[in-house]
């Protein structure tokens, strides 16, 4: 039987009262005399004809014995956490071996919904992709990655990031990354990332792409509707595509994969290292033998320079003094404004994006939001059920996503202090990278 609409069941109902006999209204409506004499006897014995089809009107679990539902209630009531699957499980267990009619895992989840007792799941999305696809040039795409954190004696804990060239094969940088016994998390963070991205760049120029794996720096990892880093829109807005490979596939950066192995052997197996500067130049004088004496069976037998020299010429040239006009917001604004988010806001109505937090006002507390960005008008829209706002991106600026670079673009001739802490070096070697003295 074709389903209908309120407006054909009222239209029944006013041409039976009319007159109209069943089988002149169904040739009027095109629909069939089944149809139009069901409505009509609903009608003529006063029932609801908004009513929807399949569910009781009483409501979810209405069928089933009140012991069932009261069961269900006090258990709600005593253990907030259990969702459908529990309880269902417990009906179960509870009459077991007694001839019980017992309602299913949906009806359940239903019955929840129904009475407000359903927790609220923010909805999922996910950031604009962009699909990694064969190279055909040099320095097309990059993949870069960290190999695990090891305790290197006389210097400390060491992470190595390794970044490669998925054309060439070329060995783009291996940067031993101190990781220090202060820090609290034992990986390289994002001013690490960017500084060893720099020295890469000020070398080889910018690569069109920049493949990585669903680490926290690179992806905001905890959230359903996660929302870019500032890595990642640091790349974007330098005009490099970021590609992630799928959770838990490393076969999908399986190059760098191999090259943490391929480092760890060369460089850091069996060797003692006096302090962290002769590890940084065994580091760089074993990356000149990989790229130019070392055969690549993939190459055939060539090391990667030989096989493909073009690799030394930068395809887009790069100096980071000249950054801060590298960096373009727009190509942030186009970004953004290609993705959603969903937040549920809070008990005073604010949301957090990325590292802001937004206000939108009590009526908007505990509201399931949606929000697009407007990249003409740089606002985020954002829409609950009933209610709409505009508001300005926060935070969003060149010297922020360039992070300790922003504030040293422009000084000249400067003596900084002494670096007596791993943080102090990296912002003297930024500032070396800046001043072009590296």
């Amino acid at each position: 039987m074709k389903a209908t609409n309120l407006q054909i069941r009222v239209t029944i109902s006013e041409y039976s009262r009319s007159g109209l006999s069943d089988r002149r209204i169904a040739e009027m409506l095109k629909t069939s005399i089944h149809t139009v004499r069901k409505w009509r006897r609903k009608a003529q014995r006063g029932e609801a004809l908004n009513r929807r089809l399949g569910r009781p009107e009483r409501g979810a679990l209405s069928s089933f014995s009140k012991e069932v539902i009261s069961l269900l209630e006090r258990w709600r009531t005593a253990h907030p956490g259990w969702g459908a699957k529990t309880l269902c499980a417990e009906l179960r267990n509870w009459f077991s071996g007694i001839p019980t009619r017992l309602p299913s895992q949906a009806s359940i989840g239903r019955w929840l919904k129904q009475t407000g007792r359903s927790r609220a799941y923010q909805k999922h999305s996910e950031l604009p992709k962009v699909f990694r696809s064969p190279t055909h040039h040099c320095h097309e795409e990059w993949e870069l990655d960290a190999r695990g954190y090891q305790h290197i004696p006389d210097i400390g804990i060491i992470s190595l990031i390794n970044v490669n060239d998925v054309h060439s094969r070329v060995k783009i940088h291996s940067f031993p990354c101190f990781l220090g016994e202060k820090r609290a998390c034992r990986r390289p963070t994002t001013e690490d990332y960017q500084l060893i991205l720099r020295q890469a760049f000020l070398e080889w120029g910018l690569p069109d792409r920049l493949a990585v794996d669903h680490d926290s720096v690179f992806f905001d990892n905890r959230n359903a509707s996660p929302f870019p880093t500032r890595f990642h829109l640091w790349l974007i807005a330098l005009g490099i595509d970021m590609t992630l490979g799928r959770p838990g596939r490393p076969t999908d950066q399986g190059m760098t994969e191999r090259s943490h192995q391929t480092w760890f052997h060369q460089v850091l197996e069996g060797q003692t290292f006096t302090s962290y500067d002769q590890l940084m130049m065994a580091c760089q004088q074993r990356r000149t033998f990989l790229n130019h004496c070392l055969p690549c069976a993939t190459l055939g037998e060539e090391p990667p320079l030989v096989a493909f020299p073009e690799a030394l010429t930068p395809r887009r040239l790069y100096r980071p003094e000249y950054e801060t006009e590298l960096v373009s917001l727009d190509r942030v604004y186009t970004y953004l404004a290609k993705g959603s988010w969903f937040r549920l806001t809070s008990n005073v109505g604010a949301i957090k994006l990325g590292q802001a937090y937004y206000s939108l006002g009590p009526q908007w507390k505990r509201e399931e939001t949606e929000l697009t960005f407007d990249a003409d008008q740089r606002l985020f829209i954002c829409r609950s059920q009933n209610l709409e706002k505009r508001f300005p991106l926060k935070g969003i600026s060149v010297q922020f996503l360039m992070g300790e670079l922003g504030s040293l673009a422009h000084l000249s001739n400067v003596q900084l202090l002494l670096p007596f802490s791993w943080d102090e070096w990296r912002l003297t070697q930024s500032y070396l990278v800046c001043s072009g003295t590296t």
